[in-house]
């Protein structure tokens, strides 16, 4: 049986990676870059992008990315970049613009160079192009044909951003260990559509492991502005390990989860990583792992200001039985769900959701008490 594991083309990360960005495109042979870029941080960084790509003839162009991650976005934007005749596509900002900017290069066949400027989640390696509605819901999954050329990270830039998007890079990042092994241990398919290398669960289970052992100090180095070592490998972790991790290692209950909390209004405006967060203690507990695993797990997310219960993603009132169905209901409909073993069914999901939300409460109170 084939196994395959899929990488960026290069990976780089340190403070002022971005000042090395122009060298990096030709050292790699790729000329004209048209950058899509997130007006929002695009302001500031633009002149810098712009004066490291200098050399680069005929001048490096941009377009604004408009604020959602749609296939008509795609569509118009790649339209748009027509008429630059570019020969590299390079994303500057969050998920969305790097994933529309995976949209516009795989539209116009062309190699595609991320620039993340915060570290909420692992798209920046991968070969997802995660597509939503106008309205910010969540509607389906495109995929390039090969990983992005290069990622370039500069933990200068993402130490700017408000801590909360670092916080959701763990919370997405920390689930990768418990979904790769329950796909693996389900004999599921990574999104190449094979079985996992050792490689990849060796990466997811990593990950964790940093997080756990830097997670809390880096978060709190990220709040003042400071790189430090923590920073630097939880970075790692949660782009480049988590990222491989996830696309190579396979997904599972965790982000399956996604689809379902997020078909409920009042859960929808949570970042991704905010989401798997809660998402990962539901895995934990359909998992049968041991209560101090999961205590463990409760306790970092907390420290890090990620939810643990159904009221810290927006849902202030008990969920009723009908919006405990549509989450039930849309998670079992995602193809991740079916990585798990024992197989999922409805009711010992809804028993997996009523009890995490459950245990997040308990240790609040307990945590209120012990202070």
């Amino acid at each position: 049986m084939l196994k395959t594991i899929g990488f960026p083309g290069r990976y780089v990360q340190g403070e002022g990676a971005l000042s090395s960005l122009g060298r990096i495109l030709r050292e790699m042979g790729l000329a004209r870059p048209l950058a899509i870029i997130d007006p929002v941080v695009g302001k500031d960084l633009w002149p810098k992008v712009a004066a490291s790509l200098s050399g680069h003839e005929p001048q490096a162009a941009m377009l604004e990315f408009p604020g959602e991650c749609t296939r008509e976005v795609i569509a118009q934007l790649a339209s748009e970049a027509k008429h630059c005749c570019p020969g590299v596509i390079v994303a500057l900002g969050g998920g969305k613009t790097i994933d529309t900017a995976k949209g516009v290069a795989r539209a116009l066949r062309l190699p595609v160079v991320v620039c993340p400027t915060i570290a909420s989640s692992d798209a920046p390696t991968s070969r997802l192009i995660v597509l939503y509605d106008s309205l910010h819901k969540l509607v389906g999954v495109d995929y390039m044909d090969r990983n992005p050329d290069a990622v370039v990270v500069d933990t200068a830039v993402i130490v700017q951003a408000p801590a909360r998007f670092f916080a959701a890079g763990v919370g997405d990042a920390i689930s990768k260990k418990f979904e790769a092994e329950q796909c693996d241990r389900a004999q599921g398919a990574n999104s190449f559509g094979t079985r996992p290398l050792n490689t990849a669960l060796l990466l997811a289970r990593t990950t964790y492991d940093v997080l756990q052992r830097s997670a809390i100090n880096a978060y709190h180095s990220v709040g003042q502005g400071i790189v430090t070592s923590d920073v630097e490998d939880v970075v790692e972790a949660t782009v480049l390990l988590s990222g491989v991790g996830f696309e190579s290692g396979g997904l599972s209950l965790a982000h399956a989860l996604v689809r379902g909390l997020t078909a409920i209004p009042e859960m929808a405006g949570k970042l991704h990583g905010e989401i798997v967060a809660f998402g990962t203690i539901v895995q934990m507990l359909g998992d049968g792992r041991p209560e101090s695993e999961i205590k463990g797990l409760i306790e970092l997310l907390a420290a890090l200001n990620l939810p643990i219960t159904l009221k810290d993603l927006g849902q202030e009132k008990p969920l009723m039985d009908e919006q405990l169905t549509t989450i039930v209901t849309a998670t079992l409909a995602t193809n991740y769900s079916k990585n798990m073993l024992p197989p999922l069914t409805a009711a010992r999901l809804e028993q997996c959701l009523v009890r995490a939300d459950r245990v997040g409460t308990q240790w609040y109170l307990s945590s209120q008490w012990a202070t």
